[in-house]
């Protein structure tokens, strides 16, 4: 199957995955050591379940008198599920993932026992949930980058959506706020879930932004009976490209040209204001374009290299 990447050891490609991992990892361990286990926010997941699971193994065991230690509760969680997504999925989770779970498994440990328990920001779990969010979510998406998952629920989700026909997304969602609602019920406390909440919400934010970076670029579609004139302003003061659509008004069925084009903040300022001048009627919808590929923008070619 075309799931699993495979590299030439020590090529230069392999060193970059390979110290993305690695870097991703520890940033993940220190997001969660520093700013979520101390105050016991359960984002979902092998970890937050380990959060869970140290909480409620406190005393029990001699080897272990404050609790099992999340990242090793995590590590024994991906290894079963990631051994049970092969034999169900198929050769979808490649060394890159194991290597990913088990540094940062390794890494959350090790902090824990250098760090202690203390949280760094004393009295305040809602900058800690801001913060802690950034930092997994700064992690797992240098994990993404180099092609690997980050195991865990993500696997259980994918056995599921196989078997129920929910989107995978949808499964995501279900399986880890089902993990939140189990710190409520650990904990007691419904300020736990609500943070938890908002680290998830955060930690899906950072990880976009650093799989399709930070774009201040809108796409446009313009309804205008003036679209020659808008048309030129695009194309000569503007330098910028674009693609006229035909269409026909839903009330008077009248023939329209609709432009679609993409610019950057200042020059939609600049093209508004034209538009205004030219056809105060104009009808404009302006959409964030998260990633922009081709003439003008990052080469498509450019995208396909790196990633591959």
């Amino acid at each position: 199957m075309a799931f699993i990447h495979n590299e030439k050891v020590f090529s230069w490609k392999w060193i970059i995955n390979y110290s993305l991992i690695v870097i991703g990892s520890l940033v993940l361990a220190a997001g969660f050591v520093f700013f979520i286990t101390p105050y016991n926010i359960v984002p979902g997941g092998v970890f937050g379940v380990g959060i869970i699971v140290h909480h409620l193994t406190k005393g029990i065991f001699s080897f272990a008198p404050e609790g099992i230690p999340v990242g090793l509760m995590g590590l024994l969680l991906n290894i079963p599920l990631t051994i049970i997504g092969i034999r169900v999925l198929g050769p979808r989770f490649g060394v890159k993932t194991v290597v990913g779970f088990v540094l940062a498994s390794l890494f959350i440990d090790l902090l824990t026992i250098y760090w202690g328990d203390a949280p760094l920001v004393e009295d305040d779990a809602l900058l800690s949930s801001i913060f802690g969010g950034v930092l997994i979510g700064l992690g797992l998406g240098l994990i993404f980058k180099t092609k690997a998952t980050s195991g865990g629920t993500d696997i259980v989700a994918m056995i599921l959506a196989k078997y129920s026909g929910i989107s995978l997304g949808q499964l995501l969602i279900y399986v880890d706020s089902a993990i939140v609602l189990g710190g409520l019920l650990v904990f007691r406390d419904w300020k736990i879930p609500l943070y938890s909440w908002i680290v998830i919400f955060i930690t899906g934010k950072v990880i976009d932004i650093v799989l399709e970076g930070v774009s201040y670029d809108k796409a446009l579609l313009i309804v205008s009976d003036k679209h020659e004139e808008i048309k030129e302003k695009i194309l000569k003061d503007l330098n910028r490209g674009g693609t006229i659509i035909p269409g026909k008004g839903m009330y008077k069925e009248m023939d329209k040209s609709i432009i679609f084009t993409v610019v950057s903040r200042r020059e939609l300022t600049v093209l508004q204001y034209y538009i205004h001048e030219v056809d105060a009627n104009a009808f404009l919808t302006v959409m964030d374009a998260h990633e922009i590929l081709g003439e003008g923008f990052k080469s498509l070619q450019d995208k396909v290299a790196q990633s591959a």
